[in-house]
């Protein structure tokens, strides 16, 4: 195999620069990240006003904020919100649906027992 070894001589005159742009690691998303928040923070006020047990604040907030999270990952969060919101929404209220269920079986147990 024949390679070609040539050296080649750089210069530079004391004129010649590179005009670097400072690079962000993260853009800076300010502006939309305060839309986000308050888009997030309309969908979660009707879900808690819609909310029965006040129980389900703290898991129903935990949602909200996973999907805004999740929301970021996704080229359109604020259009990616709403259904990520809903999904999330929807695996706590399962979850409370079942807890209660257990709750209830347990009770059932007990009272069979004493």
């Amino acid at each position: 195999m024949k390679t070609n070894r040539t050296k080649l001589q750089t210069r530079f005159d004391a004129a010649t620069r590179f005009d670097l742009e400072p690079v962000s690691a993260v853009p800076f998303r300010g502006e939309r990240e305060t839309e986000l928040e308050q888009f997030k923070n309309r969908l979660l006020r009707q879900a808690l006003h819609s909310a029965e047990d006040a129980q389900l604040y703290a898991p129903v907030r935990r949602a909200a904020n996973e999907a805004v999270t999740a929301a970021w990952m996704t080229p359109f969060p604020m259009l990616f919100l709403p259904a990520l919101f809903e999904e999330k929404l929807a695996a706590v209220l399962r979850q409370s649906k079942h807890a209660q269920s257990v709750r209830a079986r347990s009770r059932r147990i007990l009272a069979e027992v004493i």
